[in-house]
């Protein structure tokens, strides 16, 4: 089979695109999707770095209808506001891309409601920004959440009795964890889609092992930045770790409940295909337990 790149996306004119994050993956996201002819809001927490990749785009795409807005997915007042403005602005909405993530800090942080900072901005974040934005999602054509995992994934455990990492905090394995529950909740919105007949489905996606800013942008830092550094000819360059999730966004063969990765070396690396779904992420019951736990801690509530 010809390996899917950004030539075959179809057209996206008359669609409108939110995705998180304004660089590395969600830059890449938002040059294809508005060179397709989307119309394309990219959000994040700061205006330099948006404004620097609306004009990125709109060098390369003078056409492009691209903006900026502002929102901090560790500050759920912040995705309150953000969404508020959304639904003021808009009729609908076609495709929610949640991309924009946090890697492993050296130390545990919090957001501004007193979660672990990657169970709170890589999941419970997006999770509230989704449930707010789904009566947009409903009145779209074709809608699709699209929800970023990670590698790590497979590695992730869903620790109930210690969710927010307040007894023991390892990076990495909490990373883990947060990276889980992006894929478990892709599973379980498709699942209530279908139940509640949202008109919207859930696909989750991940970038392999590419070489973006994520590990750079992490506060506290931490030590596999030197190492990327010096082996950054291994990992695949950001438009290439984009593909999956702009398969997942765009093409009429991407399905709900799909999940979609890189073809090669383990799926670190090559065009998109089906991912394997780990063990964990199967888990019905686990699935509709974090999803309850979810909206307990947010305070959201999605349509039935």
């Amino acid at each position: 089979m010809t390996p899917w790149t950004t030539a075959d996306i179809p057209s996206q004119q008359g669609r409108t695109a939110v995705i998180t994050g304004p660089g590395g993956l969600g830059f890449e996201d938002a040059l294809a999707l508005a060179r397709a002819g989307a119309s394309v809001i990219l959000a994040g927490r700061n205006f330099s770095k948006g404004d620097a990749a609306v004009a990125a785009i709109r060098d390369q795409i003078p056409s492009a209808e691209v903006r900026f807005e502002l929102i901090d997915l560790a500050d759920l007042a912040s995705v309150d506001a953000f969404v508020d403005r959304l639904k003021g602005q808009l009729d609908s909405l076609d495709l929610l891309i949640n991309n924009a993530g946090i890697m492993a800090p050296s130390n545990r942080e919090t957001t501004a409601d007193g979660f672990e900072l990657q169970l709170g901005a890589n999941h419970l974040g997006h999770f509230a920004l989704t449930a707010g934005l789904l009566p947009l999602l409903a009145k779209g054509e074709d809608a699709r959440m699209i929800s970023l995992s990670s590698v790590a994934a497979r590695q992730g455990v869903i620790n109930f009795d210690d969710l927010n990492a307040e007894r023991s905090y390892r990076p990495m394995p909490v990373y883990a964890q947060s990276k889980l529950a992006c894929l478990m909740f892709a599973l379980e919105f498709q699942r209530r889609s279908e139940e509640a007949r949202w008109g919207v489905l859930g696909i989750a996606a991940h970038p392999g092992v590419s070489r973006t800013q994520l590990l750079y942008n992490t506060p506290g830092g931490h030590p596999m930045r030197r190492l990327r550094g010096a082996l950054w000819f291994l990992f695949q360059p950001v438009a290439q770790g984009a593909l999956p999730t702009l398969y997942a966004a765009t093409s009429p063969d991407a399905v709900g409940g799909g999940y979609y990765g890189p073809d090669r070396l383990a799926e670190t690396r090559g065009h998109p295909a089906d991912a394997r779904i780990p063990a964990a992420a199967l888990d019905q019951a686990a699935a509709a337990r974090l999803w309850d736990v979810s909206e307990q801690l947010t305070g959201v509530r999605f349509a039935t």
